[in-house]
């Protein structure tokens, strides 16, 4: 399929999964999102709550609504986004990303995290648009994701919007200290800075090594999954995409900042 549109690429902070619910700014950005963007062909996300060793991408016609979370009300576990799947476009993927040093492999069983569905819901509630995942193998380095990435760029001129869902600060072990701060910590606010300095100069390789960015990366990421989304969206930058930032607040010890690259920025 081939739109003649080149779609935009999304970076989402997604925070709790509580937005997916609860009326927020950040919730009312997604909405604002699904209704303002060219409609895709499909979604793919990269979310941070599927780690894996190696490279999966889901594969399944009816994906289930995966609840990977606990400790909350009845009514967030009751949430179904019942999208279909896109098997065929599974394969397409894998076989255009997918190499012999770097496998693709199809996984028919796996559904959708709450990283994927807590955004989509807002912003197709519908679930009319076909919905895949691919996997993060968080033992790599950045500049392995965004070489990896950058082989997913034929998706936007097939109509596919490619979505990375993560925070790039994420510290849930120091979340309770400042849950009720009067202001988050400077360090949190620093590296969310930093962070969107370098993408606005496009400095993609200090990105990809974030600990490069100062002292605060060790807070704001102790641990990869949250920001390694960030690299895909960004693999996608083109030379004329624009890029425009919202959610751009930083709550406790996450960000929910995020862009939207390209067409419709």
């Amino acid at each position: 399929m081939n739109t003649n549109l080149r779609m935009p690429v999304l970076f989402v902070g997604h925070g709790s999964p509580m937005n997916a619910i609860e009326d927020s700014a950040w919730r009312r950005e997604w909405q604002r999102l699904g209704k303002t963007l060219p409609k895709p062909r499909a979604v793919l996300c990269v979310s941070a709550h599927w780690e894996t060793r190696g490279v999966g991408i889901t594969a399944a016609s009816k994906p289930e609504t995966i609840h990977d979370f606990y400790g909350f009300p009845p009514e967030l576990f009751a949430v179904e986004y019942p999208a279909p799947g896109d098997p065929d476009l599974a394969r397409d993927i894998a076989g255009g990303v997918g190499d012999d040093a770097t496998p693709v492999h199809l996984d028919p069983q796996r559904g959708i995290d709450h990283g994927a569905w807590s955004v989509l819901c807002a912003m197709y509630p519908e679930a009319g648009v076909p919905v895949l995942q691919l996997s993060l193998d968080t033992r790599r380095p950045g500049a392995w994701h965004y070489a990896l990435a950058q082989r997913l760029a034929f998706l936007r001129d097939e109509g596919v919007l490619v979505l990375g869902s993560g925070n790039i600060v994420h510290n849930l072990m120091l979340l309770g200290r400042f849950w009720n701060a009067p202001a988050p910590p400077g360090w949190a606010v620093r590296f969310r800075d930093r962070v969107n300095a370098a993408i606005a100069r496009r400095d993609h390789a200090a990105l990809c090594d974030w600990p490069s960015l100062g002292p605060d990366a060790a807070l704001a990421v102790p641990t990869p999954e949250h920001y390694l989304p960030l690299l895909y969206a960004l693999a996608l930058q083109r030379d004329d995409d624009g890029i425009t930032t919202f959610n751009d607040d930083v709550f406790a010890t996450l960000a929910m900042t995020s862009f939207v690259i390209g067409a419709g920025s």
